[in-house]
């Protein structure tokens, strides 16, 4: 999909960095059924660090939502996926995204409204560390304490990078743990590329609503990608791309 995205570019670093979470999350962790996918006991997923919808189009082509047909044509001309997601629920997709800081607001909406039908599918949202920055975010997280959502889980993907440069120099977070924790969230932190640690630390329960900290490296798995601000969003030539193919080929093997 990043090769074909041709010079505008894939954001293959966030991808890269969050395919383990959504293998854990798709593979063992979320409700769903794809023959049904408005069934409405499923779980919800949310990318509110919706530049990053390549690696959520691998991980539903994984489930079933997406053919092979699908990917093969992704970010073409007459595609039904597009760089940010777009709501498709019939393909698993249940948000749309782009603009960063709205998933956890959506999120807060959606578990209000599964509160008075009495739902109690959960509600996963993976957000980037560079997005919290956004002011909507923190306001989002402090009405999920005060509703005691506990319906919601947020992931933040902490790699340390976004678009513009760390994000300790573009707008520092300090200890993001224990920001959350002041305001009420029981906070986990995780290494984001490790699945049996993840699967630990999403399926367990907690009195009051929670946030995981997953610690990763943007690109992880393509050495020309890993930690490079210059991969947020990249070009990847026919060399780079068979470069990071071998790279990845034990993955195949």
């Amino acid at each position: 999909m990043g090769l074909q995205s041709g010079v505008k570019g894939a954001h293959l670093g966030g991808g890269m960095s969050i395919v383990e979470l959504l293998a854990v999350l798709y593979a063992d962790v979320m409700q769903y059924r794809v023959e049904e996918p408005d069934w409405d006991g499923r779980d919800r997923f949310i990318l509110s660090k919706a530049h990053s919808a390549i690696g959520l189009y691998a991980a539903l082509h994984f489930a079933g939502f997406l053919t092979d047909e699908e990917i093969a044509g992704a970010f073409v001309p007459g595609s039904v996926l597009y760089k940010h997601p777009r709501l498709d629920l019939a393909r698993g997709i249940e948000f749309s995204g782009g603009s960063l800081g709205q998933g956890l607001s959506l999120a807060v909406g959606s578990a209000l409204a599964l509160r008075l039908r009495r739902n109690p599918a959960r509600i996963y949202v993976v957000a980037g560390d560079g997005e919290c920055d956004e002011g909507s975010l923190w306001e989002a997280a402090a009405s999920i304490v005060h509703f005691d959502l506990r319906q919601v889980v947020l992931v933040i993907d902490r790699n340390g990078l976004q678009n513009d440069g760390t994000t300790e120099d573009v707008m520092r977070l300090g200890d993001l743990g224990e920001r959350f924790r002041s305001m009420g969230f029981a906070v986990s932190d995780v290494n984001g590329h490790d699945v049996v640690a993840l699967r630990k630390v999403l399926t367990e329960d907690a009195d009051r609503p929670r946030v995981i900290i997953s610690h990763t490296v943007k690109g992880k798995g393509v050495p020309f990608a890993e930690n490079q601000v210059a991969w947020h969003i990249g070009y990847l030539t026919k060399e780079l791309y068979q470069e990071a193919m071998e790279s990845l080929s034990y993955v195949r093997d």
